[in-house]
């Protein structure tokens, strides 16, 4: 079911939701050589904390950690760890969100750490450019898939390829609400975009094949060709006069 949030909502969403990007925008002012993914991930803890909000992928679904950090051919849900420490020339994608007031925010963003190749750059600019590309779709009277095609179109084109297994999703009292919001698909098909509606909009790419992998860890998502992957995100609220990024620090 789809639940359309009132004024009074989308201000608490809002909070929760500048919480999020501020947790993100410092875990990816800590990227550097040398550092661990599990001290990003207590950075970002303790940030969320600090600001009176919850981490909310902390144990949703059993995941262990606040962050989701995953490293150059890792698509999502690497898990934390005190052994995974950052090299010169990795990309670090990382996604979290924050709790408060009943409601939910949820980022992502793929940083560089230290010197990255051209190849890496273009991968992460593209992604990034393809979920803005998205986000212009998301207006009252359009349909699922004219945000889905915005993506596909636009990083397909440039040669790279869209991760069909996970999307985005709605967004509000739970983490994951309806819609699904596919990175792939025809423009006009699919559910009705309406004022109210608030959408997590991810663009998971790949340099090379579509086709992913889940390690035995249960979470870890790599891509089959060990080719690298970009994730950027944001929570989007649909309103009369266009679609609002409510993930902005």
């Amino acid at each position: 079911m789809i639940v359309l949030k009132t004024s009074r909502e989308l201000a608490l969403m809002r909070e929760a939701c500048r919480i999020s990007a501020g947790a993100l925008q410092v875990a990816g002012e800590a990227v550097r050589p040398g550092i661990s993914t599990w001290e990003i991930d207590k950075i970002a803890y303790d940030y969320i904390k600090s600001q009176g909000a919850e981490p909310n992928f902390l144990n949703l679904y059993g995941f262990p950690a606040t962050a989701c950090i995953s490293i150059n051919d890792e698509v999502i849900h690497g898990i934390p760890s005190k052994k995974r420490i950052l090299q010169s020339g990795d990309i670090v994608s990382i996604d979290l969100g924050a709790k408060i007031g009943g409601y939910n925010g949820d980022n992502a963003a793929t940083f560089a750490c230290g010197e990255i190749s051209e190849e890496a750059k273009r991968l992460i600019e593209t992604t990034r450019e393809s979920l803005y590309e998205a986000i212009k779709m998301a207006v009252p009277g359009g349909k699922i898939g004219d945000i889905a095609s915005a993506v596909q179109t636009y990083c397909e084109s440039r040669g790279y390829s869209v991760v069909r297994e996970y999307t985005g999703h709605g967004i509000g009292k739970e983490l994951h609400e309806d819609p699904s919001v596919p990175n792939y698909g025809t423009a006009g098909r699919g559910v009705r975009l309406l004022p109210g509606m608030t959408i997590a909009i991810e663009p998971m790419i790949n340099q090379g094949t579509a086709k992913i992998k889940v390690l035995p860890d249960g979470w870890t998502v790599k891509t089959q060709d060990s080719k690298l992957s970009a994730h950027f995100e944001h929570t989007v609220a649909i309103t009369k006069d266009g679609p609002v990024i409510l993930t902005r620090p």
